[in-house]
Order: structure tokens, then sequence, then C-alpha cells
């Protein structure tokens, strides 16, 4: 099946659950990402506003002792900002929820841990976005390429299989409500996980 028919698909089937099923999924996703020594570890994560009923991990960000990154889109990029939960989120050019651009910038080289949304992922550790290539692009630059990316999904969207492009970038590990697992040799190289 082609990327655009299995997004279409996979995004309806997201947004067809109840919005307690959804709160649920997302309550059991963040309970498992907290325990694992990777995320207990790290000190700045990286992380998203939900939109389209992609997992919630909002719960996470009650945890003080972490510093939190969120992206605002600026152009064909996403840049970084640091982001407590005290601080207001404006509508961005997508009509997803951005920290306000005059917010301090988040540096690659302070971050741990970055959680990527996604459309679908796949047991490999590829992901399937919306399209637009945002967190490929960034996962490509080197400055990334050494920081930790877990793709976040519902189980249903945890796929045998993904079609892969040469751009498609691995991700080193999938959690979803379910399961949480890490890639070996892709990344993580015994770094607390």
């Amino acid at each position: 099946m082609r990327k655009k028919n299995l997004r279409r698909q996979l995004l309806q089937q997201r947004q067809a659950l109840t919005p307690e099923s959804w709160r649920e999924k997302s309550d059991r996703l963040c309970s498992l990402l907290q325990d694992i020594p990777l995320f207990v570890k790290a000190t700045t994560v990286l992380v998203y506003s939900s939109f389209r009923q992609e997992p919630d991990l909002s719960p996470l960000w009650q945890n003080k002792q972490k510093q939190w990154g969120l992206p605002r889109c600026v152009g064909k990029s996403l840049l970084w900002h640091i982001w407590q939960p005290e601080n207001e989120l404006e509508k961005g050019a997508y009509g997803i929820f951005e920290p306000a651009a005059n917010l301090p910038i988040l540096e690659a080289k302070v971050v741990d841990l970055i959680l990527v949304p996604a459309v679908a992922c796949d047991r490999a550790g590829y992901r399937l976005g919306y399209g637009g290539g945002f967190y490929d692009r960034m996962l490509a630059l080197p400055e990334w390429q050494d920081k930790p990316a877990i793709g976040i999904v519902f189980q249903s969207s945890l796929l045998t299989q993904l079609p892969v492009d040469a751009w498609d970038r691995r991700l080193d590990g999938v959690c979803t409500e379910a399961e949480l697992f890490l890639l070996q040799g892709n990344g993580l190289r015994d770094r607390g996980s």
C-alpha cells in the first residue's frame, strides 16, 4: 500500500477513537514511557503537542525535573524552544499548538531524548509521518543524529513493516500503550536503554 493511502486509512482509524479510549491509551503509553531508564535519566526531552488524536504526552509534563522542548514550524524546519507547562501555547501555521516565538531556543547539544509523533511506526523503527518531512530532515542533521529518538503511536498503528524511502530515518525505538521496544544497533549503543 502506498504511503498516502496508508496514512489516510490510519488517520481515520485514530480519529475514530472515543475521547475516553484516547485518554486511557495515552495515559498507559505515558506510564510505560516514564519508567524506562532512557527517560528517567534524560534531563532535556523533546515532546510535541498532540494533534488529530495523536497520543497525548501532557501527563509527562508534570515532571518538574525535566526540561521540555516543544517545536515550532519555521519554513520547512522545526525550531525547538525551552517550554514548561505554565507557558502558553499558540496555534501555528498547521493548526498545531506551538510555543511562543519569544521563548528561549533549545540547542541540540543539551537534548537527551526525542519523542517523535507519527501516523504509524514499524518494528524496524521506521515511521510514517504526515508527509512534510520535518522530522526526517531534522534527524538527518549531524547535530541530531546521535540523539535517541522514540516513535510514539498507539498499538493499532504499530505495523510489521512500512514502505520506506531513501530519506526515511530509523528511530531508536517505539512506544505504544501496550509495549515499548528499543532497537539495539541504531544509535542507542548502551546509553542506558
